[in-house]
């Protein structure tokens, strides 16, 4: 009888400290997310799973041309997946269907160049508007699929999740999230 209670305290103990371990690592350093929509087609695609890197931005700022996960001022019972397009302190516009960043044309590398941007209700078309301090203007890389933030406005610090990371699910579609890919005032960010 001994023996059997050993054995339920180590399975006991091998339980909480599994227990433990995860949710340290998923309150903290990691968190799964799954892609809902079309939004972010053609690089992300509806049903798609990815961790969300939680730990980089207590590090450091977020850049432009990261993708993010983060709260929206339109529902802070749901999470989205955006790109970061302008950052705090800048200006953006949008002209002829691009993103125009203090008067610069945003050259995006990684939606295919047809692609056509138009304005919305909060940033319509050739209207300049100013970044605040810590927010960021986010949009979705299938622009006519994406709430974001042309139609709501700017995203606070404070309601950014994390980093995309690393896509997991589908396995045909695994591997690490390619952030970055564009071109301003000759400078390209990785």
């Amino acid at each position: 009888m001994k023996r059997l209670g050993d054995f339920f305290l180590d399975l006991l103990e091998v339980f909480v400290t599994s227990f433990a371990i995860f949710l340290f690592i998923y309150l903290l350093i990691l968190q799964p997310h799954k892609i809902k929509g079309d939004s972010m087609e053609p690089n992300y695609h509806d049903g798609e799973y990815l961790l969300t890197d939680k730990l980089t931005y207590r590090l450091k700022d977020p850049a432009r041309g990261d993708v993010i996960v983060f709260k929206p001022p339109v529902s802070q019972d749901e999470e989205y997946i955006k790109r970061i397009i302008a950052l705090p302190g800048e200006t953006i516009s949008i002209k002829n269907g691009k993103y125009y960043i203090n008067g610069k044309q945003l050259q995006e590398n990684y939606i295919p160049s047809s692609i056509y941007t138009n304005g919305k209700s909060f940033l319509p078309n050739n209207t300049e508007k100013s970044i605040p301090p810590n927010s960021y203007f986010v949009s979705g890389d299938n622009r006519e699929s994406s709430s974001d933030s042309r139609y709501w406005g700017f995203i606070n610090r404070e309601s950014i999740t994390g980093k995309a990371w690393f896509i997991y699910w589908p396995i045909k579609s695994m591997g690490t999230i390619k952030q970055g890919g564009f071109n301003l005032l000759g400078f390209v960010s990785s």
